[in-house]
């Protein structure tokens, strides 16, 4: 069985058009989503370090909790359940009045998601860490606040620049997710190109392909990050 390519489909108005909008949604999602993964798995990581039980139970219990539930589950429940939890008034701004709810909800649900695997990235960096630094840390009178500030997750942070490069991949590629609530990012507007043209092939082709660019970019710049910031005398991982 032949199948006629019909390449000229994708640059035609409004095909063209909706695909660049697809990843412009998906980019947007993705960064944003990413934000918050990393300013909200960074302090759940530092928690699951520190010596007190009760922030280290906490964190603990964040990443049991988002990590091991389904993502499309999560993003169901954060669009059709949690504003039905919130006072009326509350709910209904969620649903209706704030701007693009669909698409702040993708952002919150993998971003929150995505926060508890990037919690164990920055433990695990912690924590790989010598005891002789921490404890050059306090000779020198440093204090925990300081510690983790100018010793702590400096070097943590550098040595968890693959593993990290990763999940924002990750948290990338899952951003499709977000059509099942009615964000038109690129898978979207691939299967509504098909949907319109039958010309599913091509559509989902083009998608493939600037996923894997959109990848292979992020991958080229975390490496020649990872060599510009690597400690000196220690080898550089591949992205």
């Amino acid at each position: 069985m032949n199948y006629n390519w019909n390449w000229g489909i994708l640059v035609t108005d409004p095909y063209m058009g909706w695909i660049l909008s697809g990843l412009g949604w998906t980019l947007a999602v993705a960064i944003s989503a990413w934000i918050i993964a990393f300013s909200l798995g960074s302090v759940i990581g530092i928690m699951r370090t520190v010596k007190q039980p009760v922030l280290r139970t906490i964190g603990a219990t964040y990443v049991e909790i988002f990590r091991n539930i389904p993502l499309l589950v999560q993003m169901f429940l954060w669009y059709f359940i949690f504003p039905e939890l919130l006072p009326e008034d509350a709910g209904h701004w969620v649903k209706r009045e704030i701007p693009m709810p669909e698409f702040w909800t993708a952002v919150i649900c993998l971003g929150t998601y995505t926060a508890s695997r990037v919690a164990e990235q920055v433990r695990a960096g912690i924590n790989a860490i010598s005891q002789g630094q921490r404890q050059a840390a306090k000779a020198i009178g440093l204090s925990t606040v300081q510690m983790y500030r100018y010793v702590l997750l400096p070097v943590s942070y550098r040595t968890i620049i693959p593993p990290m490069t990763s999940e924002f991949l990750g948290i990338f590629k899952n951003s499709s997710l977000a059509l099942t609530i009615g964000v038109l990012e690129l898978t979207a507007q691939t299967r509504q190109i098909e949907e319109y043209t039958f010309q599913g092939f091509e559509a989902f082709t083009a998608a493939t392909v600037l996923y894997i660019t959109v990848t292979f970019i992020v991958m080229f710049a975390m490496t020649k990050l990872e060599k510009k910031v690597r400690i000196p005398s220690t080898p550089t991982s591949r992205v």
